[in-house]
């Protein structure tokens, strides 16, 4: 068994622990994984895409208000190292679509432009190198916090390393070396995400 295939195990048995049975039920019943063409055309842009992650588009691809037979889901189906708090899966499509998006807005950030805004130094400063996959939005719809798999690290990083984008106060920092180790630490604290009560409301 995989790591992603631990990884959704675990997560449907939080959703059951939660009283979430339902919820988690509907979804399997009508998810479906990435299509070849949409794989294809991801690892056109991202060739280095981790299997870990392939492999989770392959049992679903993407939770964030994502069409299955005429069904709009949103599920809760990643965190990250803030505590309880809970983000969705972008679907394939939906990181291409995204692929050039953080340089819009974020460049302050890249280019440490303010010296009051934590920027973790295994990020690299230049726009021209920066390659970020954007993964997940978290669960207002990606306004607070955001990931993404960088394969642009400066010396200090590490290629493939997990950014979490956190808005106000902003902070960009590493919060694991790879996808893998991603996946392990979500596993590691319980997927406490799913405890969060609005996931009950």
């Amino acid at each position: 068994m995989n790591i992603a295939e631990q990884y959704v195990n675990g997560l449907k048995e939080a959703y059951y622990n939660n009283g979430l049975q339902e919820e988690w039920d509907q979804f399997e019943q009508v998810k479906q994984g990435v299509s070849p063409e949409d794989l294809q055309n991801l690892l056109a842009c991202y060739p280095d895409t981790p299997q870990s992650l392939l492999h989770l588009l392959g049992y679903a691809d993407g939770t964030y208000w994502r069409a299955y037979a005429g069904q709009s889901i949103a599920l809760f189906f990643l965190g990250s190292d803030l505590e309880e708090y809970p983000y969705y899966l972008l679907s394939a499509r939906q990181m291409i679509e995204e692929k050039d998006g953080f340089a819009t807005w974020g460049d302050f950030l890249i280019t440490r432009e303010y010296d009051d805004i934590p920027v973790d130094p295994g990020i690299c400063d230049s726009m021209d190198q920066l390659c970020l996959l954007h993964f997940s939005d978290c669960m207002n719809n990606g306004g607070t916090s955001q990931l993404f798999i960088d394969f642009s690290p400066s010396p200090a990083g590490k290629k493939g390393q997990i950014l979490r984008y956190l808005h106000d106060p902003d902070e960009l920092a590493v919060i694991a070396g790879s996808f893998d180790e991603y996946l392990q630490m979500l596993m590691e604290t319980g997927y406490d995400f799913i405890k969060n009560e609005e996931l009950e409301d």
